[in-house]
């Protein structure tokens, strides 16, 4: 069995390998500076876990690896250009370097390589994984949809939250568990418990985004807290926070919300004040435990031996911040 940090070594070499050295040189540098900006790999590395269960080497897997990570990129480099960002991992993204014309279209050449890589799979599982990947693509599309829609919206409920990260953000994951389960010959229901392990893990992880970007130690989640509430972005905090506010609370949220002028600490604190007296905090926190505890009991249903799984559990919790 590998280790995580093995796995991530081979995901890297294995993407800096990658020959996109031909013309017209404008259109595939920004996809090399885009995947040589590096990242936690996560989704790359859980495919490569899910593989590694059912088979002791792992080579065979890359090329499926780094189209789920190629994709992911493309993603990135279009959710900033829609989002005129001006970093990505302390770098200038592509749009800012080049232009918007060349993101567009550096973006989508990535989608096509990333379908050219997943192709390599084995005859006998491709239809299985393009079917897999292709629903995953379009299930993406579909929450980065809900997700531009919510930000002109003022009554988003929990539910339509919880469906938006859903799509944009666990379906990868959980996709990337299953092709790399399949890849490996693995049982179809195997193959689904490690999907449903992936739904679950990240919809944990993107709650405990929400959380931390409010009660996070800066020094520990590497950015400034309170991004969220000062542009005022439609998380489960605050999503929550209007929908059981009192009245006197309601209107102090509402006043923040609409505040075009103010001092940015000041907003941060006022409204992580309201959330603790009404309890988001804790309400935000027993949703982080009820989607991990769910994803560990799908995990104890794949029917490989323990100890083959304790890597993959391990690696579930440090990503969760927690003690292996």
């Amino acid at each position: 069995m590998y280790t995580s940090s093995q796995l991530l070594d081979k995901i890297n070499k294995f993407i800096a390998g990658l020959d996109y050295k031909r013309p017209p040189v404008g259109l595939y540098e920004p996809v090399e500076y885009t995947l040589a900006l590096g990242g936690k790999r996560i989704r790359p590395v859980l495919m490569l876990m899910a593989y590694n269960i059912y088979k002791v080497e792992v080579d065979d897997a890359l090329p499926a690896a780094a189209a789920i990570e190629t994709y992911h990129n493309y993603t990135l480099l279009h959710d900033d250009l829609m989002d005129k960002a001006d970093l990505r991992r302390g770098n200038p993204t592509v749009h800012k370097k080049w232009d918007e014309n060349t993101a567009t279209l550096s973006g989508d050449t990535m989608l096509v390589l990333a379908y050219k890589l997943m192709t390599q799979c084995p005859a006998p599982c491709l239809k299985t994984v393009m079917d897999i990947f292709n629903e995953t693509a379009l299930e993406i599309g579909e929450g980065q949809q809900y997700d531009m829609e919510f930000e002109t919206r003022n009554n988003v409920t929990e539910e339509e939250y919880l469906e938006m990260i859903r799509l944009k953000t666990s379906v990868l994951l959980a996709a990337s568990m299953q092709i790399g389960a399949v890849q490996a010959g693995a049982s179809p229901e195997d193959a689904r418990r490690l999907y449903d392990f992936g739904l679950q893990l990240g919809l944990a992880f993107q709650l405990q985004d929400d959380y931390l970007d409010v009660y996070g130690d800066p020094a520990v989640f590497g950015k400034k807290v309170g991004g969220d509430i000062l542009c005022n972005k439609k998380t489960y905090m605050l999503i929550n926070a209007l929908q059981r506010a009192d009245k006197e609370q309601r209107a102090e949220l509402d006043r923040w919300i609409a505040a075009t002028e103010y001092n940015p600490e000041e907003k941060v604190r006022a409204v992580t004040a309201l959330y603790d007296a009404i309890g988001i905090k804790e309400l935000c926190h027993r949703k982080i435990e009820s989607y991990f505890h769910a994803a560990e009991e799908c995990l104890a249903k794949v029917s490989v031996p323990e100890e083959r799984k304790q890597e993959l559990r391990n690696f579930a919790l440090s990503l969760m911040g927690r003690k292996v």
